[in-house]
């Protein structure tokens, strides 16, 4: 187990790229998969849940080849339902993306339940749902404790997804893209990883129109072929590092932002005082913010509420709720979503933030106020940078364990942060 030692108080200064965005690498190396050419992948990011997914694909039969640190060649030339390992399966959510793809390909695939970040009940009734109705047989077998999907051919079919689940969303398009026949996929969720899997798999035969909206056109190929393909910036690091700037009262250049994906962002960040500028396809986070929350009309306390995008995703809310700290006035978050995303502000409350957690899905923010150095341990990916960022900026030297959880999204952010001036080192712990 690692740790990470944070000597808060200094402003960052310099430029930084993000890493390829993690929630559309696992997508695409998923719907590899689907196709016995190889594939090229570029702007893979180094990180844990990529790792592990590598891992369960070659435990498959999957041949993947490093060109070089950042891109990969994935070649599924032969593929066999083998089983995979619980304890790998239950170490990324990700996992359940293998049922779309593993279904379409090799008619069959037994999966040990997934795991990921504790952030409240994750469920999987859209995915079971979804590849029914394209024939599928997907039930869960009580006393083996896997899921078992078979079916001899995938045929097309109009969908409607009882909810605009990401991973749902992306398990039926991996099916659907070669079955028999045409698609229509209602209620789909339309995240900018989505948006990456579906012009992925256009570029490998695949025909899919109407991408960023919520319905999708699919008319099924009969084969998919090889291709290459560069993953996109990770939208979540440049938001997170965009934080960073600001709560150390910095300014720092990010270089191929993909700021194309942060319109709601800029929205809810400007709520709070906070704006960055566009230059190409970089951002400038300036040093010199407001930092004084736009009350609603009528003088009424703002709410931020994370819903589906293109609203404010519910992976932002840990960043925006630290970031707040800083900020003068108050601001009411509301993520709906996950019951335990809330629970890391008793972290920052014992930092000296003034939080009120109102319910497991809401809390007022009232700043600024000092952030004061603390032993910590990270509770999942997304809550666990927000605590770097609040270790940044509070006086003292700051400890964070189990960082283990952060390096399963974030791709060295320990090096990139010194490189823009932080004092974080990372240090091995029994």
């Amino acid at each position: 187990m690692e740790k990470f030692i944070i000597q808060g108080g200094i402003p960052l200064s310099g430029e930084v790229t993000p890493a390829g965005n993690k929630n559309a690498a696992l997508p695409l190396l998923a719907a590899c998969l689907l196709t016995n050419e190889p594939v090229i992948l570029h702007n893979v990011p180094e990180i844990r849940d990529v790792r592990d997914m590598r891992a369960l694909l070659e435990s498959l039969g999957v041949k993947v080849q490093n060109i070089t640190n950042h891109t990969w060649k994935i070649q599924a030339n032969e593929v066999c339902a083998a089983d995979l390992d619980p304890d790998l399966c239950r170490r990324i959510r990700a996992s359940i993306l293998l049922a779309g793809p593993m279904t379409a390909r090799a008619g069959e695939l037994h999966l040990p339940p997934p795991g990921g970040d504790v952030i409240g009940r994750r469920r999987v009734d859209t995915h079971i749902l979804a590849l029914r109705a394209l024939g599928a047989s997907a039930d869960y077998n009580i006393h083996q404790r896997v899921f078992e999907f078979r079916c001899a051919q995938l045929k097309g079919a109009e969908i409607l997804l009882d909810e605009a689940s990401v991973t749902g969303t992306e398990n039926a398009i991996m099916a659907a893209v070669t079955a028999q026949g045409d698609t229509i996929l209602r209620n789909a969720a339309s995240e900018p990883h989505i948006q990456e899997l579906c012009h992925f798999l256009n570029c490998l035969g695949g025909h899919i129109e109407h991408i960023g909206s919520n319905t999708l056109y699919i008319y099924g190929a009969p084969r998919l072929h090889g291709g290459e393909y560069t993953i996109g910036p990770d939208y979540l690091e440049v938001v997170s590092f965009i934080g960073a700037a600001v709560i150390t009262r910095g300014s720092i250049y990010i270089r191929n932002a993909g700021h194309e994906y942060l319109g709601m962002a800029r929205l809810v960040f400007q709520r709070m005082g906070i704006h960055w500028e566009t230059e190409g396809a970089d951002i400038y986070v300036p040093a010199k913010q407001e930092l004084v929350v736009e009350p609603d009309l009528g003088n009424a306390i703002p709410e931020i509420k994370t819903n589906v995008w293109p609203a404010f995703p519910s992976d932002l809310n840990s960043i925006a709720i630290t970031v707040c700290t800083q900020v003068s006035g108050s601001v009411l978050f509301h993520d709906w979503m996950y019951p335990s995303r809330m629970y890391f502000t008793d972290k920052l409350v014992n930092m000296g933030a003034h939080i009120v957690l109102c319910d497991p899905h809401r809390c007022i923010v009232q700043g600024p106020t000092p952030l004061f150095a603390e032993k910590m341990e990270s509770p999942d990916i997304r809550a666990g940078v927000a605590l770097v960022l609040a270790a940044l900026a509070a006086h003292g030297k700051s400890t964070i364990r189990n960082v283990g959880q952060i390096d399963r999204g974030y791709e060295r952010i320990d090096e990139k942060l010194r490189s823009l001036g932080a004092k974080i080192e990372r240090q091995s712990e029994t």
